[in-house]
């Protein structure tokens, strides 16, 4: 039976589901090696794109946990779809944990803090504890505006059905090569992807602003994931929807948005000012 609070921090039993899930899709990536094709491998691209950077970084991240813009519901169930099919749980189960994040960021109760060791910042952390991927409602306490969506809670309770009906479609499409490497080993690298910005980013890099975490700016994370390694400036402004500040700093979630904004799409955009900025940062001879 679920506690009424999720623990994180728990070491005590490991997920069965979860461990299961992370066995299977690692052991199927090594496999996909064996099966390459062109295809596959386009097809396996495109979908890290859509699924990494639309439902992960657009989605989930910028949109559903920090409201940092707003588009149409049509394409706000879209991100959240393909956020779904990253294996990283349902809406309101991504957001409840993100949130959670910034409220103890490398502090007790952290879900995923390097302080607890590297390897659980990066993977373990999800693999021991109580599943909470489909726990709706322990989770929703953590996001009640998408608990107030029958689509959100339907998806955080079916979170995995995209994924199992993406797989048969790309089976019957493209055979065996598109299946294993258009989700088993997409999805697997798309995780370690997503989980770099929750170890690395708390680890290496530079820090511009000064913040109650251990926050960093990583160039590498960035490109891996669209735009997301650009940690410390995130921390710093949690609700912005850009998250390089600066032309130097890759943000491609960000020029997409940008693109939807022009288009008339995406609105109410929440971007810190150049004083605002300015007045944040560290001293240029501060900033490590």
């Amino acid at each position: 039976m679920a506690t009424t609070e999720p623990d994180f921090n728990d070491r005590s039993k490991i997920s069965p589901t979860t461990t299961t899930a992370f066995v299977i899709f690692h052991v199927l990536s090594v496999v996909a090696l064996f099966y390459t094709t062109w295809q596959a491998v386009a097809v396996a691209l495109a979908l890290h794109w859509v699924c990494i950077s639309w439902g992960i970084g657009m989605g989930y991240h910028r949109l559903h946990t920090h409201r940092a813009y707003t588009v149409p519901k049509a394409i706000d169930y879209l991100f959240a779809v393909c956020g779904s099919m990253t294996l990283q749980g349902g809406p309101i189960f991504w957001t409840a944990t993100h949130r959670i994040h910034h409220q103890r960021s490398d502090k007790p109760g952290d879900p995923h803090t390097p302080r607890d060791g590297k390897w659980w910042s990066h993977m373990l952390w999800t693999i021991f504890g109580e599943e909470m991927h489909s726990n709706t409602e322990v989770m929703g306490k953590y996001a009640p505006d998408l608990m107030k969506d029958r689509f959100y809670r339907v998806l955080n309770s079916w979170h995995w059905v995209p994924l199992v009906v993406l797989g048969l479609v790309l089976l019957a499409v493209g055979g065996l090569p598109w299946l294993l490497w258009g989700v088993f080993l997409r999805v697997t690298v798309g995780l370690h992807c997503t989980w770099l910005v929750n170890s690395a980013t708390h680890l290496w890099g530079r820090r511009r602003f000064q913040t109650t975490d251990d926050s960093r700016n990583n160039w590498w994370v960035a490109l891996l994931t669209f735009g997301e390694g650009w940690h410390n400036n995130h921390h710093a402004y949690p609700r912005s929807a850009r998250h390089g500040l600066v032309w130097r700093e890759l943000d491609i979630s960000w020029l997409q948005i940008r693109l939807l904004a022009a288009l008339g799409i995406a609105k109410d955009l929440q971007i810190p000012t150049a004083s605002q900025i300015a007045n944040k940062a560290l001293p240029l001879g501060e900033a490590a």
